[in-house]
């Protein structure tokens, strides 16, 4: 009928909002190669008789929460299946599983790729079964980051901002300072190399799109918004530029690395210590704890250099979400459960008895549950939480993440991975993103403008 919204020209104006980046299975560690359907059980009357809802999930500790939940719990029972991370794990399960009508009840979904399940009607508008008192337990600039227009579209678990993990000891060593701005981390970068030629203060990730996003974010861009009722695209404005400009000159001068981070090459750099600093979220305290324990006492964390003197603004780079899907026959079940996993206590101690984790939860109050369980010896008794909760208040609002950010991903990437072979450069990258994306939005059927500068 004529002047009738499509659901998704409607979904297109709802997203009007911030959300944050993410890299795959950062939020605390994935078991990504475990694709084992696992269910539990209970044997209790009252269990038998429960509701019964579905969970499925990437997420490293996500057997132990349900199993603690179940324990506790007499009118809901979850079942859970651990399924893949990344794009062609689990998030291509859940895709086809939506299509096919039988998506489980709960999905973890990482906030870059929030907009898309929204747009195509996987995740449910939660907004009328989200309490005041839920709302009040979660950190604001995290849920502001899961809501599009007022409305509601998962619950946050973790929200991650970027900082700069470092050598502490190589600083020592090398007599650099912590960096407060970039100018100064440049400056660091020309130090390191003259006076170790074999090391580099850190890396530019060729696999880092969503770094690179952070970075961006940070000094002030907004890649996507949606005013006017479409989605307008900028991935090469100004701030985006400045950015690009700056690792290109780092690049050019021969002051960084060139590889991807989730790859056995980086391990090996940072183990050998000829990568000094690792910018990255909060979580990766922790994964650099389990991947090199031999370096307890070596490493420390600091806030991520600002790009002006005084400034005080984060990007985040991973945490993960819980959405609802269409297909939960039982969504007031659901957000039962996914309420106490977010912000009972109880749910943060089963989770981390998986093992060391610095997820920076969204619940300020589980805050000293994360500070307790974690290991300070291996950051010679650095509060590392305290420095979380800093940071975390600095992340700036209004970024947006686009509809199709896998695929935007991918292309700036493959830009970045040339140039790491001396093809192209960062910003011809970021522009070929931007070209990238704007078929799969017009695709949707979404109103579109773009903008190349």
């Amino acid at each position: 009928m004529p002047g009738r919204h499509s659901r998704r020209s409607v979904l297109a104006t709802m997203t009007a909002l911030p959300l944050a980046g993410a890299l795959s299975a950062c939020s605390g560690g994935t078991s990504g190669a475990d694709s084992t359907s696992r269910t539990t059980t209970t044997g209790s009357t009252a269990g038998r008789n429960a509701t019964r809802i579905t969970f499925w999930s990437a997420l490293r500790g996500s057997q132990e929460v349900v199993d603690a939940f179940n324990r506790t719990h007499d009118t809901v029972q979850v079942d859970f299946q651990q399924i893949p991370s990344g794009p062609q794990g689990g998030y291509a399960k859940l895709s086809n599983a939506s299509r096919a009508g039988n998506g489980p009840d709960i999905a973890t979904i990482e906030y870059p790729q929030l907009p898309g399940f929204a747009i195509d009607g996987v995740a449910r508008d939660l907004t009328d079964l989200v309490s005041d008192s839920l709302r009040s337990k979660l950190l604001p600039q995290a849920l502001d980051l899961t809501t599009f227009d007022k409305r509601v579209f998962s619950l946050p678990l973790d929200v991650e901002p970027m900082v700069m993990h470092y050598r502490a000891d190589l600083f020592e060593q090398y007599g650099i300072e912590v960096p407060g701005t970039w100018d100064e981390f440049e400056e660091a970068s020309r130090t390191v190399r003259r006076k170790a030629p074999g090391r580099r203060l850190s890396a530019f990730a060729t696999d880092g799109a969503f770094q690179f996003a952070a970075f961006a974010w940070q000094a002030g861009a907004q890649w996507f918004d949606t005013r006017g009722d479409a989605w307008n695209v900028s991935l090469a404005d100004e701030p985006s530029r400045r950015v690009a400009a700056y690792w290109q000159r780092m690049i050019d001068q021969d002051l960084v690395s060139m590889t991807p981070v989730d790859s056995r090459g980086y391990d090996a750099l940072l183990s050998a210590g000829k990568i000094l600093v690792r910018l990255s979220g909060a979580w990766d305290a922790g994964a650099q704890m389990k991947a090199r324990p031999g370096q307890k006492g070596q490493w420390a964390v600091a806030p991520l250099p600002q790009w002006n003197a005084g400034d005080a603004s984060v990007g985040t780079h991973g945490g993960s979400t819980f959405a609802v899907t269409k297909d939960s026959e039982h969504p007031e079940a659901a957000l039962e459960f996914i309420e106490w996993q977010v912000s009972h206590p109880d749910a943060l101690r089963a989770r981390l008895s998986s093992g060391a984790s610095s997820q920076y939860p969204a619940a300020p109050g589980l805050v000293a549950v994360g500070r307790k369980a974690f290991d300070r010896a291996y950051y010679n008794g650095q509060d590392i939480y305290t420095l979380f909760e800093q940071e975390a208040d600095k992340i700036r609002d209004g970024w947006t993440w686009g509809p199709r950010m896998t695929a935007t991903q991918k292309v700036m990437q493959d830009g970045f991975a040339r140039v790491g072979g001396g093809q192209g450069s960062v910003l011809e990258s970021v522009r070929a993103a931007q070209r990238g994306t704007m078929p799969d939005l017009r695709a949707l059927g979404l109103s579109t403008t773009e903008h190349s500068s």
